[in-house]
């Protein structure tokens, strides 16, 4: 998908932009069920004048089964992607924590097992790419440079939302694929949140199982996990959630209505996701388009604040 610079900047004059071209993989969610992140992904990118080209003919990263099947193709799988990254040399952008952290355990395996390098070489015909960088969306928005030109092109500023950052399982974690030290009390969704000026709410459930894996077969397990969840973030005083997550912005959002109606609760926290939060305080024209995806409406929240 195109998006227009006009459409997407607000009125006033824009400074000087990252100018900066990434890889792009978007995986199949992004392609299907959460589209509205993707769409709000490349509008914000464009805003920021980052360059997104997408993978040429990029393929399922085998997430979320293929390693508890079949270790090979799980590693094969994103190993292919990453043959095509390697082909368009530069950093690539992994905006599903799914994706990212499959790919990145790929990787890290292809670096150690001499097998699976002999295995990818009869493959692709080339030598591992393990050295291509891989980037999650929290990662590069929350870099310095980017919060500050995040500040500097605010149009409509998030004041006085107050949302808890969700990060799940995947993103962060294991912190010996992902190399991330604070992976248990990450922040750079709210350094990302709070530049946009929005209020990010300290809790202690932000990475926290939603149990988006067990949707289909033990919706019991994830009612009580999504009610614990919409509880803790309500106590914390937050109105909503914000996540970098396809399979956690689903479940949580997908799932509110049945968790309530299970435990007699009676919560509506909208999800976001980071992306449609950006572009929304950058000045971005077109997203109502998103919020008619999202299950938990997030218009009259956003109405309230001033938003919409």
């Amino acid at each position: 998908m195109t998006f227009q610079a006009g459409a997407c900047h607000g009125d006033g004059a824009a400074d000087e932009g990252m100018n900066r071209e990434l890889s792009y993989y978007p995986g199949c969610s992004l392609h299907g069920s959460a589209r509205e992140y993707d769409h709000s992904t490349r509008a914000l990118c464009e805003m920021l004048d980052i360059h997104l080209q997408e993978l040429d003919d990029w393929s399922c990263c085998g997430a979320s089964s293929a390693h508890a099947f079949d270790r090979d193709a799980s590693v094969m799988l994103p190993a292919r992607n990453l043959a095509i990254a390697a082909q368009q040399g530069k950093d690539v952008l992994i905006p599903c924590a799914a994706c990212y952290g499959r790919t990145k355990a790929a990787q890290k395996s292809l670096a150690e097992d001499a097998g699976l390098q002999h295995k990818y070489a009869e493959q692709f015909g080339s030598n591992v790419p393990v050295s291509v960088p891989l980037l999650n969306l929290p990662e590069l928005l929350s870099d310095p440079d980017m919060v500050e030109a995040l500040k500097q092109r605010v149009r409509k500023p998030l004041t006085g939302l107050r949302a808890v950052c969700y990060y799940g399982c995947l993103l962060m974690r294991p912190p010996s694929v992902t190399q991330v030290e604070n992976y248990e009390t990450p922040e750079t969704m709210e350094r990302v949140f709070a530049a946009l000026g929005g209020t990010p709410v300290p809790w202690s459930y932000k990475t926290e199982c939603c149990g988006g894996g067990l949707v289909l077969g033990r919706p019991d397990i994830v009612n009580k996990l999504v009610d614990t969840l919409c509880l803790q973030a309500e106590e914390a005083g937050a109105e909503a959630f914000i996540t970098a997550c396809p399979m956690c912005q689903g479940n949580l959002d997908m799932r509110q209505k049945d968790a309530a109606a299970a435990f007699g609760r009676d919560y509506s926290l909208p999800v976001f996701y980071i992306s449609e939060l950006a572009a929304l305080a950058l000045g971005y024209a077109r997203s109502n388009g998103w919020w008619r995806k999202h299950l938990v409406n997030p218009r009259p929240l956003l109405r309230e604040k001033g938003l919409q």
